[in-house]
């Protein structure tokens, strides 16, 4: 280990082989951090927060801060965060709530940039992209290698699934659907990501039943059920259009047009 000896570490916190914490970085009695993370300069870390190998927090970021929520009355939850993750400059993340599982999470190999702000009991997949000021609320899930653009603001209890893309500057209220593209002031849907998707390696069929399903279910004046039914009646089934099919019956909040 090699931590600066400015940093403050409390006495009950458990940190592994190759941990580096930088100057003025404070790191409270409840945290655990994995084998070759790197904490720089000026970083909080508190409550009862667990960090994986390999990741690389930048300075002044603040991790397992108390939620914010005024029903909040200091209980011992949690803040879970994988691997080889990037966190830079004043993220926030914060801790959860007792309101759902008493945990926010954040999966491995994600990039959170800076001033991002990831509020209690929010889930993150693998490898999501937060760019600069994106702001998820409460109680929102993200999945794996979905893109929020610059000052995105997600509304509490939303989902964002997996592969989307949204564009920066935009407010989100809906959930958004897997490999979409999202746009505009109040967002709305422009599509498939087909270009992410093509040089993710999706294959043409993939791309293709994605595109017919957006039609039929968003261009065509149907309802979401009615839409659904004709997509599986009339489109060849691959796992990519079989996810974008759970996730719509699965809403809650309601889906983006």
């Amino acid at each position: 280990m090699d931590i600066h000896p400015t940093a403050v570490v409390g006495p009950g916190s458990e940190l592994a082989a190759g941990v580096q914490i930088g100057p003025y970085s404070c790191i409270g009695d409840n945290v655990r951090i994995g084998r070759d993370t790197v904490i720089g300069s000026h970083v909080s870390i508190e409550g009862n927060t667990e960090i994986g190998e390999g990741n690389r927090i930048s300075p002044f970021a603040s991790i397992g801060s108390p939620p914010q929520d005024v029903g909040y009355r200091g209980e011992d939850t949690r803040v879970v965060i994988g691997n080889n993750n990037v966190i830079r400059e004043y993220a926030t993340i914060n801790r959860a709530t007792t309101k759902q599982d008493w945990l926010t999470e954040i999966g491995n190999e994600n990039y959170i940039m800076a001033y991002a702000h990831v509020a209690h009991d929010c889930r993150l997949g693998n490898r999501v992209i937060m760019s600069n000021v994106a702001t998820l609320g409460g109680h929102i899930e993200v999945g794996d290698h979905a893109i929020l653009g610059g000052l995105v603001a997600v509304h509490q209890f939303v989902r964002i699934g997996a592969y989307a893309f949204l564009g920066a500057k935009s407010g989100i209220d809906r959930d958004v659907p897997p490999f979409m593209i999202t746009a505009g002031p109040r967002a709305r849907l422009y599509g498939v990501n087909r270009k992410g998707l093509e040089r993710m390696g999706f294959d043409k069929q993939a791309v293709d039943g994605l595109k017919t399903a957006y039609r039929i279910i968003w261009r065509e004046n149907r309802s979401f059920r009615e839409g659904v039914a004709e997509v599986r009646r009339t489109v060849p089934s691959t796992p990519e259009l079989e996810l974008l099919l759970a996730f719509l019956q699965e809403s809650k909040r309601g889906i983006l047009r």
